[in-house]
C-alpha cells in the first residue's frame, strides 16, 4: 500500500483554464510533490498537449504524464464533435439557447472518465487532491462542470476504505475573464495554451471556445498572443 505522501495531481490539458490552474496550485507549499496528468482521448490534434507538457515545465511539476486513451475514441465520436470521427465544430453563434447547455463540443461523461484515471494515479502514489479546471462557461455549459457533479463524485470516493481521493474545482464559479486575470499575475505564458476545438494549424476565432477567450482577453484589456482577429 502506498504511503500518503499528500501532494496532489492537476488535470492538464493544455487549455487556459488548467494551465492557470496548474500555476495557481503550484505556488501552494501543501500541494507538493505536485504531479501534471494530461490525457489523449482522441482529441482532433495534439496542439494543446505540446501545450501541456511546456506548461508543465513552466511550473516545474514534479512529473507530467500523458495517458493514451485515444482508443476511447470511436466510442465517444458518435456523441461529441470534440474527437476525430466526430461531427464538425459548430460556430458558436449557430448554437440555439437550448444547444447551449448542453453543446455538441460536449464530450460523453469525459470528466468522469478523465476524474477516474486521475484518481487512480493519484492513490497509487500516495498523492491525496486531484484538481481540474471546471470553470463557469460564459456562454454554453456543461453538467459535469458543475457543483452537483463535483459533490457526487467527491461522495463516491469516499467509500474508498484506505485512501480516499478529494477532486476539487476552485475555478466552478470563476469567469473566463477572472482566469486571464489570475494568469496574468502568474505570469502564465498564454502564447503556450490552446482552446481552439477546431484542429486547424491557428485559431479559428468562431467556436464556443475561441469566442469565449477571445471575449475574456478583451474584458481585461491584454491582448491575447494566440488567438488572432479574423478576417
Amino acid at each position: 500500500m502506498p504511503v500518503n505522501t499528500g501532494g496532489a495531481v492537476v488535470l492538464l490539458s493544455g487549455g487556459l483554464d488548467s494551465s492557470v490552474l496548474l500555476h495557481d496550485v503550484a505556488r501552494r507549499t501543501d500541494a507538493a510533490p505536485l504531479h501534471a496528468l494530461s490525457l489523449h482521448y482522441g482529441q482532433r490534434h495534439a496542439r494543446e498537449l505540446d501545450c501541456a507538457s511546456f506548461q508543465a515545465r513552466q511550473a516545474r511539476a514534479a512529473t507530467h504524464e500523458i495517458i493514451d486513451l485515444a482508443v476511447l475514441a470511436p466510442v465517444l465520436a458518435p456523441g461529441t464533435a470534440l474527437v476525430r470521427g466526430g461531427a464538425e465544430v459548430p460556430d458558436l453563434d449557430l448554437l440555439s439557447a437550448r444547444d447551449r447547455e448542453q453543446p455538441p463540443t460536449y464530450v460523453p461523461n469525459r470528466n468522469m472518465i478523465l476524474l477516474s484515471v486521475a484518481a487512480a494515479y493519484a492513490e497509487a502514489r500516495g498523492l491525496t487532491r486531484v484538481y481540474y479546471g471546471a470553470q463557469a462557461q460564459d456562454e454554453y455549459g456543461y453538467w459535469d462542470c458543475t457543483g452537483a457533479f463535483l459533490e457526487r463524485i467527491n461522495a463516491a470516493l469516499t467509500l474508498n476504505r484506505r485512501n480516499p481521493i478529494e477532486v476539487l474545482a476552485p475555478y466552478m464559479d470563476a469567469s473566463k475573464a477572472e482566469l486571464v486575470r489570475l494568469g496574468a499575475e502568474l505570469g502564465v505564458d498564454f502564447s503556450n495554451t490552446w482552446s481552439c476545438y477546431r484542429g486547424g494549424p491557428h485559431p479559428c476565432g468562431t467556436c464556443p471556445t475561441c469566442v469565449e477567450r477571445r471575449n475574456a482577453f478583451a474584458v481585461c484589456g491584454i491582448e491575447d498572443p494566440v488567438l488572432r482577429p479574423r478576417g
